[in-house]
């Protein structure tokens, strides 16, 4: 399919990539679901061969590349499996921040590590008692003298257990009207006295992303390490989650198509009854339905992708693409696993995987439910 986002050279960059992911991630993708974690390793192979952080300047060691590049990364890396969401989460989501608001010092201390995988990101924003409800988080970071002094706790933190940077959403000012306006981000280094990890969650899916509780208490940072103004977080992060919840919805559409992928080839494989599964008229009207909605999808995902690259403000739309397309692939992959009959069922099956790790996708970055929210607010209703 033509996206016209994409050059030749993005697609010479997929296909090295595509490459390097055939050689070092699928044959251990397996291995890396069953323990709980993609290795560091991993990580700096991908640094070493420029595929982390694209975006960022040659400055700190990036290739200072568009966004079309991170597109490709996100997708070749989902095709694999979502279990690989850490790395887009770092690459696109966490060192962003540190681009975008980052002083020159904070910059040239902190990049380049991510641009090589030698320091692995973490945002931590989601609470016990404060999931979508990010106006109220209970995380405190007061100032005593030159530090801040961090007290509370972190819960369903992608990349938690390995994070050597955690960008942590807290208040500075926990008795500012209305509460937004006391919110900060304030980066923490793994090894901060004070700052430690709790239990690695076990999920339903999504087995080879670290997902982790952490824990703050009487944690000294440097003021240094302030990201941005004081008073100024809940505005970075409404900034930034338009790219994060496009980037989940690209997400979830490949898994979508991959999904079908595979039950395409099942379907006309398989046999029963003297012949293919794929004549049946109802195998055939269920993959003609899931094909044509994974092309809709698409389409309307091509086109936020270039207003995104224009810098173009399309939270309504990015907020329709992530409810949209998340609940569209689960249902699909739901059908999917339904065509495999029994051996969907089966763990030996792709689509069994497939079928586990797409259920969150419509619920982090924002609840499905948020997203008609913010809808209906834009619509002014």
């Amino acid at each position: 399919m033509h996206h016209p986002y994409l050059t030749e050279e993005h697609e010479m960059f997929r296909q090295s990539l595509r490459g390097f992911l055939d050689k070092y991630a699928v044959p251990y993708f397996d291995q890396w679901e069953s323990e709980r974690r993609i290795p560091h390793t991993f990580w700096r192979q991908m640094g070493d061969q420029g595929f982390l952080c694209p975006m960022v300047d040659e400055e700190y060691g990036g290739a200072g590349a568009d966004f079309g590049y991170s597109v490709v990364v996100n997708e070749e890396l989902e095709r694999v499996g979502s279990g690989l969401v850490g790395i887009g989460l770092h690459n696109d989501i966490v060192v962003p921040y540190l681009v975008s608001y980052g002083t020159e010092q904070q910059k040239q201390r902190w990049l380049p590590g991510c641009v090589s995988g030698e320091t692995i990101t973490a945002i931590a924003m989601t609470e016990p008692g404060t999931g979508s409800d990010l106006a109220n988080v209970r995380t405190t970071a007061i100032r005593d003298g030159d530090s801040y002094v961090l007290n509370g706790q972190k819960t369903f933190i992608t990349n938690g257990i390995q994070a050597g940077l955690v960008l942590v959403v807290c208040k500075t000012d926990p008795k500012a009207s209305p509460p937004h306006r006391g919110m900060s981000l304030i980066v923490v280094a793994d090894g901060t006295p004070g700052f430690s990890r709790g239990r690695q969650l076990q999920k339903i899916g999504q087995h080879s992303q670290d997902t982790a509780e952490l824990f703050f208490e009487d944690c000294r940072v440097p003021k240094s390490n302030l990201l941005g103004e004081e008073g100024q977080g809940f505005r970075y992060l409404a900034e930034k989650l338009q790219q994060e919840r496009l980037l989940v919805a690209i997400a979830a559409q490949v898994a979508m198509e991959e999904a079908l992928r595979v039950t395409m080839q099942y379907v006309t494989e398989r046999k029963a009854f003297g012949q293919p599964i794929s004549k049946f008229q109802n195998t055939r009207f269920k993959m003609a339905e899931m094909m044509t909605e994974a092309a809709l999808g698409r389409t309307f995902l091509d086109q936020l992708i270039v207003r995104h690259m224009q810098h173009e403000e399309i939270v309504t739309e990015v907020s329709m693409a992530k409810w949209w397309t998340t609940d569209v692939a689960k249902r699909v992959i739901g059908e999917c696993l339904q065509l495999h009959g029994g051996y969907g069922y089966m763990e030996e099956y792709p689509i069994a995987r497939r079928y586990r790790d797409i259920a969150v996708m419509s619920i982090y970055a924002g609840t499905n439910e948020i997203m008609k929210t913010i809808i209906a607010k834009n619509l002014g209703l």
